[in-house]
């Protein structure tokens, strides 16, 4: 949330949010006073078939009919009451649509507004003397190319190095700091950027991130507009910079996250890239089946206790949002200092299957199997090769497998326009009395702090 005065848009969706809320409590309130026990009894039906439902998403064969057919037991009981206790549909469904409104007004009235950039105040970053841009003409579908970037370069006075089948990316950018580059960038995916951001950081020189990639999560974390690949060139002329952690496995930076366990096996497979879903699912019950054999993945846990295997261990530069709705998938931040770390256990193909399904609803913390939690540093050890997704490139690392952090170890030069949050950052983190409270200060026109 923004600590300017809210406009009067805002102001206005706080109170219809504010009244509409207030309407449906009063409703129910006087339904439950009418005909306490059809409520009581509706409320036991609706709990069996929401029950019913989520057993029928976790579990196969003659559990999951048993499961749908309490679904269907517990909206039988719901309609009973309806016909047979003659209670009334319109209130509820009164009741719903006022409930509607009353979340999509809060929702507004505390979205953060789309003109809100933080960096409008910032200083400005030096003009650099010799500003260079590798670019990846084949990322992301040709975006480069269909951006025509290497004019828009020229044009601003920006050095534009294209990479060629079989060059060293690496060297290229030792190559043009050593001539003079003083800001480097880069137009490509991921793990190009960690390639890149590897070589500024090394320098002290600030790296720019144009999203020229085909998915640009770094770019969307570090609060970059993905679709305004040619806009981020702005950087060069009119930036901020922000100074932003680097995580490494076994020695290699990666700017986003790295995979270990059955992602990072299935990634490995030829076919993975062609058939995603169907390789995925073909690979699956070799991996998680009775005749699997279990990974050697050893690490120890947050609490200090070794745990002897993991089917998914995911570790990210900087913790991922994994529970809540708005963000999923996201970092708040990028400079706090610590990795992320989450494991998944899985025994058999019943767990995997919950698993799926807890994530869909976004409640992975009610799974057994799963472990959160940050570090400055993570280990994990094998007998063997391990395999490893690293920023979404396949690797085979030797163990131990050393994960650590480098915090402030990276300058990033922002274009000033940026919407400069990701997400995770971008969403809401309001208690519900707090959010009543931050609707009542919206709605009298006065600030809301962060």
């Amino acid at each position: 949330m923004t600590t300017d005065r809210p406009a009067l848009i805002r102001r206005l969706a706080a109170l219809l949010a504010i009244v509409t809320l207030v309407a449906a409590v009063v409703v129910v309130a006087t339904l439950a006073l009418t005909n306490i026990v059809n409520i009581v009894i509706a409320s036991v039906g609706v709990s069996i078939a929401i029950g019913g439902a989520w057993y029928s998403l976790s579990h196969r064969g003659s559990v999951r009919l048993i499961a749908l057919a309490t679904v269907l037991a517990g909206l039988a009981i719901v309609l009973a009451v309806l016909v047979v206790g003659d209670a009334r549909l319109w209130p509820w469904v009164a009741v719903g649509a006022v409930a509607a409104v009353s979340v999509g007004a809060a929702g507004l009235a505390l979205r953060e507004p789309h003109d809100a950039t933080p960096f409008a105040d910032e200083p400005p970053a030096p003009r650099p003397r010799h500003p260079v841009l590798l670019m990846n003409p084949k990322s992301g579908g040709g975006k480069a190319v269909k951006s025509d970037l290497e004019r828009e370069c020229r044009d601003r006075g920006i050095e534009p190095i294209v990479l060629t089948p079989g060059d060293d990316l690496l060297q290229l950018a030792e190559d043009a700091v050593e001539r003079g580059a003083d800001v480097i960038g880069m137009a490509g995916g991921d793990g190009s950027q960690a390639l890149v951001g590897t070589v500024a950081s090394a320098h002290g020189i600030p790296h720019v991130v144009v999203p020229a990639g085909t998915r640009n999560h770094f770019a969307l974390d570090l609060g970059l507009d993905r679709d305004d690949v040619v806009g981020a060139l702005d950087a060069y002329s009119d930036g901020v910079d922000r100074t932003i952690d680097l995580a490494e496995v076994n020695g290699r930076v990666f700017v986003n996250n790295a995979t270990l366990g059955l992602y990072a096996r299935i990634v490995q497979s030829p076919e993975y890239r062609d058939a995603k879903v169907q390789t995925s699912l073909e690979m699956l019950p070799e991996l998680i089946g009775p005749d699997a054999r279990p990974l050697d993945l050893r690490f120890t846990g947050p609490d200090g206790e070794e745990v002897p295997t993991a089917a998914v261990i995911l570790v990210s530069n900087g913790p991922y949002e994994l529970q809540r709705a708005k963000g999923r998938g996201t970092r708040e931040r990028l400079d706090d200092g610590v990795l992320g770390v989450a494991t998944v256990t899985v025994s058999s193909a019943s767990d995997m299957q919950k698993l799926v399904s807890l994530q869909a609803a976004g409640r992975l913390d009610r799974f057994e199997g799963w472990r959160e939690w940050t570090s400055e540093r993570f280990e994990v050890r094998s007998d063997g090769p391990v395999d490893v997704g690293v920023d979404g490139e396949a690797l085979t690392l030797e163990p131990p497998i050393v994960f650590a952090t480098r915090p402030g170890a990276l300058t990033v030069r922002m274009p000033r326009h940026a919407p400069g949050r990701s997400p995770a950052a971008a969403a809401v983190r309001v208690t519900e009395a707090s959010t009543i409270r931050a609707l009542l200060r919206v709605a009298a026109g006065k600030p809301v702090a962060a």
